[in-house]
């Protein structure tokens, strides 16, 4: 799950045509998001057809038995602004991350196999928050900055947090679950995208691309060398292969806290000079797109999609720095 500070979406109020573009592109609005939103205008009409995902019912927030160790925000929603000194982790605390970590990995392959044409991203929800419980975890979305379940489920044109609800998947959609689990004080992050039934070449290319894409990203990473070396391989394998990366939501380090200070962008950000260590322990999680990379957000706050409308993919795992280069520590 991405960090939500990242998150912008289109104000009540567009900027004029040579004004800089909401998104915080640094580009002209005119350039940028202006064609999106005038057609997300046209959608909203009263003659536009329905297209693409919509908000479903969602159902209330599935509760965790008492005897499970919960993180600080599980009751207040607010998480704690307390960052590690260092992002270098202890030996005691990287054993539990790797504890943590392959549990995630077994909540999501316990999970998946039940995805199918029919199944409602809510029962997905249920299943999972019941694989958590069964492990004796806590679901790390659950109540994060108010986000009411216990996994992402974002379907199609979703890119990222979408909200499971009372939605039928359908033959030809493709959907990404993110897993994220809070068990022994520290929290393990997943997520992958899955065909549902039978998809077409386009979207099993799309799959496949953004696959190799996070697999380049974690070969990038060496100690001595800045965080921006990954985003540069993603970036370039994308844009090899015709795809968009997207820039609103990034990487981010992990442990005792669900999100640290430390940020990995999936394109190429020259600030992002932070040298990796071994030690360090981040997500690697980008989000490709047949399309452009701007994005929406809907006005539940949570649910980004591509701003054409085109589809979206994403994988992710949580990483260790080695001496010789990562660890992918969310694997069953």
């Amino acid at each position: 799950m991405n960090d939500v500070s990242t998150v912008r979406a289109a104000p009540a109020v567009l900027p004029k045509p040579n004004d800089p573009c909401w998104c915080g592109s640094g580009s002209k609005y005119k350039k940028c998001h202006r064609g999106a939103d005038t057609v997300e205008a046209r959608k909203r009409g009263p003659e536009a057809p329905s297209r693409g995902i919509r908000p479903g019912v969602i159902s209330p927030m599935r509760t965790v038995p008492p005897s499970i160790p919960r993180p600080d925000y599980a009751v207040s929603g607010r998480p704690a602004r307390i960052f590690p000194p260092s992002e270098v982790k202890s030996p005691d605390v990287i054993a539990r991350m790797r504890r943590a970590c392959k549990a995630a990995a077994e909540v999501m392959a316990a999970t998946a196999a039940h995805i199918r044409p029919g199944i409602t991203t809510d029962e997905l929800d249920a299943i999972a928050h019941e694989e958590y419980v069964r492990r004796g975890g806590y679901p790390s979305p659950l109540n994060y900055h108010g986000f009411p379940k216990s996994i992402c489920t974002s379907v199609n044109e979703v890119i990222c947090h979408g909200i499971p609800d009372n939605r039928a998947l359908e033959d030809g959609d493709i959907v990404n679950l993110d897993i994220t689990i809070y068990l022994d004080g520290v929290h393990g992050d997943t997520n992958a995208t899955y065909a549902v039934g039978t998809i077409d070449s386009e979207n099993e290319r799309l799959i496949h691309v953004t696959r190799e894409c996070l697999m380049a990203g974690i070969e990038a990473v060496k100690p001595g060398l800045p965080i921006n070396v990954i985003g540069r391989a993603i970036e370039a394998h994308a844009t090899k292969n015709g795809m968009g990366v997207v820039r609103a939501y990034c990487g981010h380090g992990i442990g005792e806290r669900f999100h640290t200070a430390l940020q990995i962008p999936h394109h190429f950000d020259p600030q992002a000079k932070t040298i990796m260590e071994p030690g360090m322990t981040f997500t690697i999680e980008p989000m490709i797109t047949l399309g452009h990379w701007q994005h929406r957000v809907w006005d539940d706050g949570w649910t980004a999609v591509t701003a054409d409308g085109k589809r979206t993919a994403q994988f992710e795992h949580t990483l260790l720095v080695t001496d010789q280069g990562a660890e992918i520590l969310t694997v069953a």
